[in-house]
């Protein structure tokens, strides 16, 4: 599929991925995607870097990859630190027609250039479209949890 070109985010991309991570993560607002992402651009989280990637169409920005490091995942050699894919958000319009696989292939990319031999990545249980997506990209599922709280 043509039409499409993903890259790194740049300056200018801010508000568009605030968008795409509202509609990925509508728990936060618009301003609170937008002021994270300002902060992760500006200022590294934490001892481990981390990347977003950007597919853009001649209308503007379609999708997103945000990519990261984290000392161990599940089922991930311990000795190792690994790229996690935290978030990846395609336009619906776009689904399925190669902007999901060409974001996570920049994400994987970058996950090997900083030195990682695994990727890991997840989703919620019921988020069956996304468990296909990871499915058809090669990934496996390794593990399902039920996560619990309790206010005091």
């Amino acid at each position: 599929m043509t039409g499409f070109t993903v890259r790194p985010f740049e300056d200018c991309d801010l508000d568009a991925v605030a968008r795409l991570c509202e509609a990925l993560w509508p728990d936060g607002t618009y301003e609170e995607h937008r002021s994270e992402i300002s902060s992760m651009m500006e200022t590294p989280v934490g001892p481990y870097p981390s990347a977003i990637y950007v597919a853009v169409s001649p209308a503007g920005a379609i999708g997103f990859s945000l990519v990261g490091m984290r000392s161990h995942a599940d089922s991930c050699d311990p000795h190792h630190p690994v790229g996690y894919l935290e978030g990846w958000f395609v336009e619906e319009q776009w689904r399925n027609k190669g902007v999901g696989r060409a974001l996570v292939n920049a994400a994987e990319d970058w996950a090997r250039a900083q030195g990682c031999t695994e990727m890991a990545s997840d989703t919620w249980l019921d988020s069956e479209g996304s468990q296909r997506a990871h499915v058809a990209l090669g990934y496996e599922v390794v593990e399902r949890a039920v996560l619990f709280r309790k206010g005091l």
